[in-house]
């Protein structure tokens, strides 16, 4: 009779305890950080016992551990792909950023202002109101460039500042990794506390990846173990430091623990494929800054002021940031050709370097930047859209996986709830029992 008290004693705890962790399952059902568990539960046998035959007699059931839903090919996956994506966004905010820079300077339409006041000029070349528009049309020229690159190193020094923040939040994650490896060396294996720390690891693990796109492995008892380009960054309970440096194009240069490595994806690579991508359009307009000082330069010292006096430099500097304009009177802009006599109207040499720009010059050098930096941009934006779908396919098979299902927790705690009456009823009986016995007497 002991046995049937011990029976829906341990039946009932254990559907108490299935109830609470149904409980917690739908507690939980929003948390991406949170995987499903369920209760396994073993038969409790006695051995011995008065009344009990020799052998081994049935004596109700109890909790044997907590189990975690889980896939590692799957959580690799899932990690991998939004690696992959977050290495696109970063790029891709970096060249947007930069595309904004370039066009709000608005260093295509100063080019095309500058070809059109010297048009203006051809027709009265000894206007003072022309001469003086068409100068200060050559200041705003370089104003603009003056702002482009002073923008650039806005959108540089924003891309800098992100992965600097992001190295020094993956050395924070891989310490508290190092610190999750001790617990679960030291917790109970099938236990509520190991999941819980299994959680932990796993969601330190995703954010690894979408910053870093580190390689992740598990020992028997879930330490995670992460490799940065073949180099250990958390093995145990050791967590090594990543750090960053410039490269001369612009990227970053990766080492961990002192030892040079190579970022596969993640937001750090995205960050420095941004960097690296600015410091080529830096170069490029520095390029078209010298095209415009070049070609306004050359056709100056091939002609005459209105004075009479050789054509001096019409610009100064040696890229997009040092550019300015060199002239300081209108009267010194070289309309006609070497040797010409002064107050000539003879436009030759204007007419030559209108010529200049128009043919293969600065204007077509701008549209031919800022059309390669729109392509770039759209090509990236159609790669980041196909690495997103990617990545939240393999997010939903993840969740289908070790996700928490409302409907079937619902089917659960009706069928605890069923069990814990059940059980309850049983130690009803086994007391009526009792109380019929003790009543004969």
């Amino acid at each position: 009779m002991s046995n049937l008290l011990n029976i829906g004693k341990s039946g009932a705890m254990a559907a108490r305890a299935a109830l609470d962790l149904t409980a917690q399952n739908i507690a939980n059902a929003g948390n991406p950080d949170y995987a499903r568990r369920s209760l396994a539960m073993a038969e409790v046998a006695a051995t011995s016992g008065i009344g009990v035959e020799p052998g081994t007699a049935l004596s109700g059931v109890r909790v044997d551990r907590v189990l975690r839903s889980d896939s590692l090919f799957l959580q690799n996956e899932a990690r991998r792909t939004s690696g992959d994506l977050a290495r696109a966004d970063a790029e891709l905010a970096g060249l947007t950023h930069a595309e904004s820079a370039i066009e709000q300077a608005g260093i295509y339409g100063a080019i095309v202002d500058f070809e059109a006041s010297l048009s203006r000029l051809a027709s009265d070349p000894l206007g003072g109101a022309l001469r003086a528009a068409a100068l200060e049309d050559g200041r705003r020229l370089a104003e603009t460039f003056h702002v482009a690159s002073d923008a650039l190193d806005v959108a540089e020094s924003d891309a800098r500042l992100k992965t600097d923040a992001g190295v020094e939040q993956v050395n924070l994650l891989a310490a508290e990794l190092a610190r999750t490896n001790v617990g679960i060396a030291r917790a109970q294996p099938g236990t509520s506390g190991m999941a819980v720390l299994h959680d932990r690891r796993d969601a330190l693990l995703r954010d690894l990846a979408e910053l870093s796109g580190g390689n992740a492995s598990l020992d028997q008892l879930g330490r995670a173990t992460v490799t940065l380009g073949g180099e250990v960054l958390v093995q145990g309970t050791q967590a090594n430091l990543l750090s960053a440096s410039a490269n001369p194009d612009g990227s970053l240069a990766f080492t961990v623990g002192g030892n040079a490595t190579i970022l596969r994806s993640g937001s750090l690579l995205g960050g420095s494929q941004a960097m690296q991508a600015i410091g080529g359009l830096r170069t490029q307009l520095d390029d078209l800054a010298v095209q415009v000082i070049d070609t306004l330069n050359t056709a100056q010292a091939s002609g005459t002021a209105p004075d009479g006096s050789a054509g001096q430099p019409f610009f100064s500097g040696t890229g997009a940031a040092d550019m300015a304009l060199a002239l300081t009177s209108g009267s010194q802009i070289a309309t006609a050709p070497a040797g010409s006599p002064a107050g000539s109207r003879d436009i030759g040499n204007l007419q030559a370097l209108r010529d200049a720009l128009s043919n293969g010059g600065p204007a077509q050098s701008a549209d031919t930047l800022l059309f390669g930096l729109s392509s770039a941009i759209d090509a990236r934006s159609v790669t980041r859209d196909a690495l997103r779908t990617i990545a939240d396919t393999a997010q939903v098979a993840l969740s289908n996986k070790t996700g928490v299902d409302l409907d079937q927790e619902a089917t659960n705690l009706l069928r605890y709830q069923q069990a814990f009456q059940a059980n309850g009823r049983v130690i009803q009986a086994a007391a009526d029992v009792f109380d019929t016995i003790l009543g004969i007497g």
